[in-house]
């Protein structure tokens, strides 16, 4: 490794000593008392590593081009961190209040996201797996956390073995991609697909390579681990699944797609449209008929990542930043909703049904304002940035010839639109019950909320300027 090397890994080094040192102090220093101490000193080495990479410019390559370091990279590895530290103060209270705020908890978050950190600079098959996996392995344990819990331990075994699953569709289909292009290197599978032409065996090999990096974003057919995980897992961790791993897992489709076969867009292009519009429907139908909360933002982040692929399979550079941008504002709007969801309690105790929510205006009208404002934006209702979030997207796919699918996905939103506008419905007209304590949020989730519907209002002025970082971003990736 040469110190040019280490200098482009070095976020990602810090952030593992940085892991590997808590681990030892928690082990050494009383493992039930340190819980508390280590999320809080995650959450701030997350900012600060987001703030310093954010910092840096041009494009840097180490280990002989397997890993990448550049704008967009950048713009996906500030979104996990920032969503991650988010999640990590928001779920801090639910976690105490249950005991079961374990050092593990923080020190295992901060390994995922080493992992996805080298997810979405991968430039190589072998450092792709190698990010994937150190976020997968990290997920399941975390998806089990609440050991005497029996749904919490049935979805950590379900990710696992399905998980499994899609790795083991991964590893057959880099092994079919090295086969016929020779190497795993991004830049040189690339150089393989001459004139548009791909060999028959590379594309089965891209087809086998999509179908394991679509479960990790829910999408359909690959999408049945995630209402059972999403509901099983504790809330907190479930606020996770649905937000960093989703950034990472949607960048590193993005750089597998145009890094590794950008000569060849029509072939994946095609497989992405088809995922798009079936976890755009399945997700909007599926959703309609769901009593819990959680459940119910399961079926929601379906087909959320059925937008975000319509941006991808544009095969575009305007498709990649659309895509960019709906990632940003979806996690965004996530942060926001679980704020809430882990606020929801009676007697003391978590609840996730949805009929609890009726007349909740009148207990709290704030909270029910942005729990208003936050379901419009999910929707896309205008003039939340919801609305801008998808508006990229279906403009993308226009742009790039294909209308078909923005129709499609325009009768998917409005499909989808009914149970958003249910809950806003049982909150502001639904029949008045004693349904939610009446309790104060914990600090931490309600700065979430706020500062989450806040920003659905506020950034329809211009996105905070994630547009034209994001358009950076997109640059760097498809030249």
């Amino acid at each position: 490794m040469t110190p040019g090397d280490f200098s482009t890994v070095l976020p990602e080094v810090l952030l593992s000593l940085y892991a590997m040192a808590a681990l030892m102090f928690a082990v050494y220093t009383g493992k039930d008392r340190c819980g508390s101490l280590l999320t809080w000193a995650t959450a701030a080495v997350f900012v600060i590593l987001a703030a310093w990479i954010g910092t840096a410019t041009g494009q840097r390559t180490a280990f002989g081009g397997m890993f990448i370091d550049d704008s967009f990279a950048r713009f996906a590895k500030i979104a996990v961190l920032l969503s991650a530290a988010a999640v990590l103060v928001i779920g801090h209270d639910y976690m105490v209040r249950r005991d079961m705020l374990r050092f593990e908890y923080p020190v295992l978050i901060a390994f995922s996201i080493v992992g996805m950190m080298v997810m979405v600079s991968a430039g190589d098959l072998m450092s792709l797996y190698m990010g994937l996996e150190l976020q997968s392995l990290s997920l399941y344990v975390v998806a089990s956390i609440r050991r005497d819990d029996a749904r919490s331990t049935e979805a950590g075994l379900k990710y696992f073995v399905l998980g499994a699953l899609s790795s083991g569709l991964l590893l057959y289909g880099a092994s079919l991609t090295y086969g016929f292009a020779g190497t795993t290197l991004f830049s040189g599978i690339v150089s393989t697909v001459t004139a548009g032409q791909m060999p028959l065996g590379l594309l089965f090999g891209l087809v086998f390579l999509l179908a394991g990096l679509a479960f990790k974003v829910s999408a359909v057919p690959f999408h049945m681990w995630t209402p059972d995980v999403y509901e099983g897992a504790p809330t907190p961790v479930t606020a996770f699944f649905a937000t960093a791993p989703k950034v990472a897992a949607m960048a590193l489709i993005a750089r597998l797609a145009e890094g590794a076969f950008g000569s060849a867009p029509q072939e994946w292009g095609q497989i992405l449209a088809l995922l798009s519009v079936l976890s755009m429907f399945l997700g909007a139908i599926a959703a309609i008929g769901q009593t819990d909360i959680k459940r119910l933002m399961a079926y929601s982040s379906i087909s959320h990542m059925g937008f975000a692929l319509m941006g991808l399979a544009a095969g575009t550079a305007g498709g990649v930043q659309a895509m960019l941008i709906y990632m940003a504002i979806y996690v965004t709007m996530n942060v926001g909703t679980f704020a809430f969801v882990l606020s929801m309690q009676k007697d003391g105790q978590p609840v996730t049904d949805i009929a609890s929510l009726k007349m909740y205006s009148r207990r709290d009208p704030l909270k029910a304002l942005a729990v208003l404002v936050l379901m419009f934006s999910l929707a896309g209702v205008p003039p939340m940035v919801g609305f801008f979030a998808k508006f990229y997207v279906l403009k993308a796919a226009v742009d790039a010839g294909m209308a078909w699918l923005a129709i499609l996905g325009v009768i998917a939103s409005v499909i989808g639109a009914f149970y958003y506008l249910r809950i806003v419905f049982y909150m502001y007209f639904g029949e008045a019950q004693d349904g939610l304590d009446a309790a104060p949020m914990a600090p931490g989730a309600w700065i979430g909320l706020m500062g989450s519907a806040a920003v659905m209002l506020i950034g329809v002025v211009n996105l905070f300027g994630v547009g034209s970082f994001a358009q950076t971003a997109a640059a760097a990736l498809v030249h």
